[in-house]
């Protein structure tokens, strides 16, 4: 069984500035820890330093036990990995040496094909069955069953990119726990995974005997599966951990009583602090009349001295402070109208433009049923469903504007949206204009580019700031230790915020929201829900976040079986809903 001990770990940013400062727990034996803080804190740069990714400036970690490693985004929309890929690349060591091996021998096969070619070719198949490479196969299939409904041989050559953020997810994750390493790291291992798939991940890590280090903002999530919670702690000088060696219901209580406790010290410390100074004040004000009393004056200063070179207690960490202050705008009443509006995949550029006019869907293409809607200016809606029901989709649809968009409805941003296939029609309101926050952070446009850089230039639809209100717009964000850094080095939750600000600066007037919340930390989903009940607009967001679906007002559901329907309140389990119909 496995283990993993970090022991007084320092880590410096390439400025020189300290991200994390004598960090140290331990994950024993088969225990499931939760990583949690502020986004940005170092949550993610600490996994990396257990995986080994990253070498800390000080300190040490040791561990016992295979190591698999689940990375924040598993697959990436850039390149043409391949499910074979993806599955190789959360392999054992051993089955990935073996891999490469083969794959050098096939290449050398196909350029020349006599006997030595054969002979090498023959040992790399010998070594790829010595390193378990057939059993992993075997366990690849069963994994590809579970999680994408289609086996191994089908599915080994199929773009990671084609499946949803969910699938990618949930195929990593089966891989992993259903794996040979005995140490698990998952970064935001629920991001993606709609409701259902979170129970069976929770289900999953409270049964196995592996030890778990995860990071995670689900609050049910933790309440579910975390046997103790480490906690990074935000400091001036350096980021810092506190351990709750229990679980998340007792976690809140626990922390409260820590920051109580932390104030007491530092209260009692001021004012023994505030006793000595003025302790050798008076011996000073006597040694200055009584040359008996500078021995005295002498010992106070030493005492005092020390008092200061020990230091204060413990600083209170820091807590986030996020303001977001959405402001959108009047549109007509009826900001979005679908009639006979269906989804398909796997259609043409011009059979979706002859699909929008008269054109039926192709059998098998359509990912719903035709459905109607109409949302009026002003609603909250949440798009509920399993994943790969067409949420994002849909969604998608109208951040590029719907059928045919007009100019006023073209998305805000210099984000390219990419069309989808559809029959029937989307159209958007009057003076609707679309802002779209993508559910993979995924905008070539900014990459490459500082945060100052980005809001000091704007766009077509966004003004171009003075450095110093850029700065505290960034600063509103908790984005201005960030500001100097480009959009692909944030963090995840990094990431989202700055999405949302670009938001609130482009003056969008429908707001498109895809799983927002997954990687933002509970203050930072506070205040989206805050902005969001201030915000002159509408708001449709797919999500599955138990706690933030609370806060709309219509919930349209998109059904396993291509049904999409209204509901009043809530649909996480549709199975039993259809059975109480």
């Amino acid at each position: 069984m496995g283990y993993v001990d970090v022991a007084g770990v320092r880590y410096e940013l390439p400025d020189g500035r300290v991200l994390l400062d004598d960090v140290s727990f331990r994950v024993g034996e088969g225990a499931k820890v939760a990583l949690v803080g502020a986004n940005g804190s170092g949550k993610t740069t600490l996994l990396r330093i257990v995986a080994d990714d990253l070498a800390p400036h000080a300190g040490s970690v040791s561990r016992a036990g295979g190591l698999g490693v689940m990375r924040q985004f598993v697959g990436s929309v850039r390149d043409d990995t391949t499910v074979a890929g993806l599955l190789l690349s959360v392999a054992p060591p051993p089955i990935q040496k073996a891999a490469r091996a083969v794959e050098r021998a096939e290449l050398a096969m196909m350029e020349r094909d006599d006997e030595p070619t054969q002979l090498r070719y023959a040992q790399t198949l010998a070594d790829w069955a010595d390193a378990g490479g057939y059993d992993a196969e075997v366990l690849w299939d069963v994994c590809c069953t579970e999680a994408i409904g289609v086996p191994y041989e089908r599915a080994r050559w199929r773009e990671v990119r084609t499946l949803s953020g969910g699938e990618q997810k949930r195929l990593v994750l089966e891989a992993l726990l259903r794996g040979p390493d005995e140490v698990l790291l998952l970064d935001e291992p629920d991001n993606y995974l709609d409701v259902l798939a979170k129970r069976w991940l929770e289900e999953r890590l409270r049964e196995s005997p592996k030890t778990v280090l995860y990071v995670s903002h689900d609050r049910e999530l933790l309440a579910n599966t975390a046997t103790r919670i480490v906690t990074v702690e935000l400091q001036a000088g350096g980021n810092s951990v506190w351990t709750h060696p229990q679980g998340y219901a007792s976690y809140h209580e626990a922390r409260r009583a820590r920051f109580e406790k932390l104030e007491e010290l530092r209260r009692r410390w001021d004012e023994q602090h505030a006793k000595l100074k003025a302790f050798v004040a008076l011996m000073k004000r006597r040694a200055m009349v009584n040359d008996g009393a500078a021995q005295a004056y002498k010992a106070a200063q030493t005492r005092l001295r020390k008092f200061e070179e020990a230091g204060p207690p413990q600083a209170i960490p820091r807590e986030q402070n996020v303001k977001m202050r959405l402001r959108g705008g009047r549109t007509g009443k009826r900001s979005v109208v679908c009639e006979a509006l269906e989804l398909a995949v796997g259609m043409g550029s011009s059979e979706a433009e002859s699909s929008n006019n008269t054109g039926e869907v192709a059998p098998g293409a359509a990912l719903m049923k035709p459905f109607d809607l109409e949302v009026w200016y002003g609603e909250r809606v949440a798009v509920l469903g399993s994943n790969g029901s067409g949420k994002s989709h849909f969604l998608r649809l109208l951040a590029a504007g719907g059928t045919l968009p007009e100019p006023e409805h073209l998305p805000v941003g210099e984000i390219v949206v990419a069309p989808v296939s559809h029959n029937g029609r989307a159209k958007l309101g009057a003076r609707v204009r679309p802002g779209w926050f993508a559910q993979t952070h995924e905008h070539p446009e900014l990459v490459g580019r500082t945060l100052l850089e980005i809001l000091h230039r704007g766009d077509e639809h966004r003004a171009g700031m003075p450095r110093e209100e850029a700065a505290r717009a960034l600063d509103r964000y908790e984005l201005a230790v960030a500001s100097e850094q480009t959009f692909e080095s944030l963090s995840g939750g990094q990431q989202a915020r700055f999405q949302i600000l670009l938001l609130e600066l482009s003056g969008a007037t429908l707001l498109l929201l895809d799983e927002p919340t997954d990687n933002l930390d509970v203050a930072s989903a506070d205040a989206l829900e805050e902005g969001l009940a201030a915000y002159e607009g509408t708001v449709l967001a797919v999500t599955h976040d138990r706690w933030f679906a609370r806060g709309f007002d219509r919930f349209l559901i998109f059904g396993a079986d291509g049904d999409v329907y209204e509901a009043d309140e809530p649909v996480w389990d549709e199975g039993r809903v259809r059975r109480a119909r």
